[in-house]
């Protein structure tokens, strides 16, 4: 089982992204290390401008792992890249814990 589990699919979190980096650009400068699975831009859903971050998904992790290794800090579409492992936003309960709107809001003066 443990052989099944290194050989499923991982995602990578690229930072530092150009404005001007696409979908397809991203998948081009991954794709030499194997079968990507998706290759997405974050855009911003208010202008549609990216964000300058994005996500490639590999269908095998050791290649995941290639592309780290050869990518983080370098130059793609004029920008040093940061590329690592991304990690599940369930991990920390999704980044945003409830309430914080307490401290007197409902106190008359």
């Amino acid at each position: 089982m443990r052989r099944e589990m290194e050989n499923m699919s991982k995602k990578l979190f690229v930072g530092s992204l150009s404005w001007e980096t696409t979908d397809d650009r991203l998948h081009a400068a991954f794709a030499p290390f194997g079968e990507i699975t998706e290759a997405k831009i974050i855009k911003d859903r208010d202008t549609g401008r990216s964000r300058g971050f994005g996500f490639v998904t590999f269908a095998e992790s050791q290649d995941a792992s290639k592309a780290i290794s050869a990518l983080d800090g370098k130059d793609l579409d004029g920008r040093t890249i940061k590329v690592n492992e991304a990690q599940d936003k369930s991990r920390d309960g999704g980044g945003r814990s409830g309430g914080g709107f307490g401290g007197g809001r409902n106190n008359r003066w």
